[in-house]
């Protein structure tokens, strides 16, 4: 039996006294900050105090610019004492997506991955929805709240980008709450944000991608050797899925010892999460949505099965474990 927008409601905000001081744990991108953001208003004069940790470093530029223009209070959790929040709740994201997030306990889980049969007193995970801050929309629409500016247009930018601009993985209920946030966002705000992509450090990746990428079957395969940062690999994975003959833009880019891999899709037929997870999930975590995935691994794990100083042979290595099971 279905469960109602007010009834969600009422069992979320049941796990809160007025006396909770409650963190809001995520991995930031802009789905997490804008959903953190709603729960925020959502628990605005019902608890103590809330405040947002981020387990990641945040260097995206379109990040940057949202959080600035947004007037969003982020703390990463190096600088965080969890000792002093009663509750926390986990949004677009769960504990098992992150080894950084096995130390907490939330009491409360909302997201829109796949159910990773994780336990809480209070879940919300609808894997179908192409957001979570479409999830929170409807909370907020159930809690009679209009949301101000910023805060509508935080989750009208962040359904657009988990969406893809509804390509991606979507329901009717984006689509509604998309059309509901339009009448209270800032479009010239949300635009700012949007074309706040690409920084002067990262167009060497581009070089580097156009210089050494395979095409196989319209598939493209590139490895970006050290990265600064993971979201180069995203960029430059959507960049090729611009392309009107790719079908598959797998870039892989190496961070903090770790391979990351980023799989993107046109999402015909295809799915993205089942291919990262059967290639790459005897090694490493995997996993996403049909036409959007994202694998890590270990260097250390790898040891035993290619040089990963190579990136030469790294590539040969990716482009073999993809098309076994593409």
């Amino acid at each position: 039996m279905a469960i109602s927008a007010s009834e969600r409601l009422r069992r979320f905000q049941e796990q809160f006294s007025g006396n909770d001081s409650i963190l809001i744990l995520i991995n930031a991108d802009p789905d997490a900050i804008a959903s953190a953001m709603a729960v925020s208003r959502l628990l605005w004069h019902k608890v103590a105090n809330t405040a947002i940790g981020h387990i990641n470093v945040i260097n995206r530029p379109d990040n940057l610019t949202m959080i600035r223009l947004l007037g969003v209070k982020l703390t990463h959790l190096d600088e965080t004492d969890p000792s002093f929040y009663s509750r926390v709740v986990m949004v677009d994201s769960q504990p098992d997506h992150n080894p950084e997030f096995l130390g907490f306990e939330p009491q409360v889980i909302i997201d829109h991955h796949p159910d990773t049969g994780v336990k809480a007193p209070y879940l919300d995970i609808r894997p179908k929805y192409g957001a979570t801050a479409s999830i929170l929309t409807e909370y907020l629409r159930a809690a009679k709240i209009k949301p101000s500016v910023r805060l509508a247009t935080g989750l009208f930018h962040a359904i657009k980008t988990d969406t893809a601009n509804f390509q991606r993985q979507t329901l009717i209920e984006d689509v509604r709450a998309f059309q509901y946030l339009f009448k209270h966002a800032n479009p010239h705000l949300a635009r700012k944000i949007e074309q706040a992509e690409i920084q002067f450090e990262y167009i060497k990746y581009y070089k580097k991608a156009l210089t050494h990428m395979r095409v196989r079957k319209n598939r493209v395969y590139v490895h970006l050797g050290t990265v600064v940062n993971p979201d180069v690999c995203v960029l430059i994975a959507d960049f090729f899925m611009r392309i009107n003959t790719v079908s598959w833009s797998i870039i892989s880019g190496v961070y903090r010892r770790k391979l990351i891999i980023i799989l993107r899709n046109d999402g015909i037929r295809k799915n993205a999460g089942k291919l990262a997870n059967v290639s790459f999930g005897q090694v490493g975590s995997a996993g996403g949505h049909k036409s959007m995935a994202r694998a890590e691994i270990a260097l250390a794990d790898l040891k035993a099965t290619i040089d990963h100083r190579d990136d030469r042979k790294l590539l040969n290595w990716l482009i073999r474990c993809i098309e076994r099971r593409a």
